[in-house]
């Protein structure tokens, strides 16, 4: 069996982000424009999607419809379907750090080993619309990551638009700056409040815009950071110098350990492991120096 490319299932769930998100008209049409190059929707349906592009309310099921052509199908429903592609993608990125070394790793899989372990598929909730950051982000992330990585690419794909993603609020606005804010998402696989309960352990995938700066900050929780796309930069203290770091290379942050995250080119998504105290909350630590990597362009590999 031939194995789709993550971009074809990732367009297709873009086809149905909602109606009157910012931006979602455009987001629509590049889906639309992703299936078109692949021969999956005819240049009619093309021109539909590209009428709407500038409409983020404007639903083109209807122009659809009328003109003769398919709606857009929903991606396979139901708890068992969202289970098995969500087992799948915890099998894939397990398998993933089977194959990096370094500190910290042992530790992540042996969190994750219960949830692969058990007998049938998880239960994701079912959620109510896309994330901005992902709808706009996440296919350049997961074209990046198709050249080297094709099954967990698929299998993040697959999964998006059942697992919920959030952008996080609680950092103080000041503090951790609006780029960011605005600029990132993350999702839970594995957790407290995730689709696989587990009491103090935390697994999910996060996903950060291109050149946004995750400025410095700590947590008690021990972290493991995976980077699925690179190159990305960090630092390890207030006002120490930027080390840039390429795709596929780890980093573990031990209990409160300062570190910061400057994206790249690529938009940053990683694979991220809490391996205890995931209910304490993170701190930002004042630098001085934020505004002038906030402008910092970090060239492509």
């Amino acid at each position: 069996m031939t194995r789709e490319p993550a971009s074809l299932i990732l367009a297709r769930q873009n086809l149905l982000t909602p109606l009157g998100l910012l931006g979602s008209g455009r987001q629509r049409y590049a889906a639309a424009m992703t299936l078109f190059e692949a021969g999956q929707i005819s240049d009619e349906a093309l021109e539909i999607y590209r009428v709407c592009s500038p409409l983020d309310h404007e639903d083109p099921a209807p122009l659809l419809a009328r003109a003769g052509l398919p709606l857009p199908a929903e991606p396979a429903g139901g708890d068992l379907a969202r289970g098995l592609r969500l087992k799948t993608l915890l099998a894939e990125c397990d398998r993933y750090l089977a194959g990096l070394t370094g500190p910290g790793i042992a530790e992540v899989r042996a969190g994750l080993a219960p949830a692969l372990a058990a007998e049938g598929a998880p239960l994701p909730r079912p959620v109510g619309g896309a994330n901005a950051v992902v709808s706009a982000h996440l296919a350049s992330a997961l074209a990046s990551l198709e050249a080297t990585h094709p099954e967990l690419a698929t299998a993040i794909a697959a999964s998006t638009g059942d697992l919920e993603w959030i952008t996080y609020g609680e950092y103080p606005p000041d503090e951790i700056g609006a780029d960011f804010l605005k600029g990132h998402a993350y999702t839970e696989m594995v957790g407290p409040e995730a689709p696989v309960f587990a009491p103090d352990y935390d697994l999910g995938l996060f996903l950060i815009a291109p050149d946004v700066l995750y400025r410095d900050h700590h947590h008690p929780a021990p972290e493991l950071y995976a980077p699925l796309t690179g190159p990305h930069g960090w630092r390890f203290g207030p006002d120490d110098p930027l080390k840039i770091k390429p795709a596929h290379d780890p980093v573990w942050n031990p209990p409160d350990r300062p570190h910061m995250t400057k994206v790249g080119p690529l938009p940053f998504l990683c694979i991220f492991g809490w391996t205890k105290d995931v209910r304490l909350p993170a701190s930002v630590i004042p630098a001085t120096d934020w505004r002038e990597l906030e402008r910092l362009r970090i060239p492509a590999a």
